[in-house]
């Protein structure tokens, strides 16, 4: 894959770049694929739905609002994101189980941890553009992520 910093040399301002300073907590440092969206805050029923069904390589971008009162990941459902074949997922909120996201082949960026669980009520709305770090998320835009950061097609 090539980098963000050499793909936004390529082509500019035919690319968002995310202003969002995210962590990276996941196995894979660099991935790439068409982008699917969640809106949901303190809820990841939606999250859990979606990564449990095929990813066929895409990349889901939560938006939990910023909210660091619960986490939208934990390692259960990263596993189950690999297991179903997605690239990686990017998280406005936080994530729990580091230590066992870490070892797993997903990107996974988000904005930090947190023990707490979320609800499982099922709020939210999927596959709707989602709008934080300067980016609109457009479903089937293709995202590139590295240690740099993440670039999105307009």
């Amino acid at each position: 894959m090539t980098s963000t910093a050499d793909l936004y040399d390529e082509r500019g301002d035919e690319l968002q770049s995310l202003e969002l300073q995210l962590q990276d907590l996941g196995g894979r440092m660099r991935f790439q694929g068409p982008v699917r969206t969640i809106r949901c805050l303190g809820d990841n029923a939606l999250v859990k739905a979606m990564l449990g069904s095929p990813g066929d390589g895409a990349v889901l971008v939560v938006d939990g609002g910023a909210s660091l009162a619960s986490a939208l990941m934990g390692d259960m459902i990263a596993a189950s994101a690999v297991a179903n074949d997605w690239a990686g997922v990017i998280i406005n909120g936080p994530v729990r189980d580091r230590a066992a996201l870490a070892q797993l082949d997903l990107g996974v960026k988000a904005l930090g941890s947190n023990p707490r669980k979320s609800a499982k009520e099922g709020a939210g709305e999927r596959d709707a553009v989602v709008e934080f770090g300067g980016v609109a998320f457009r479903p089937g835009a293709m995202l590139w992520a590295d240690e740099d950061g993440v670039l999105v097609e307009r």
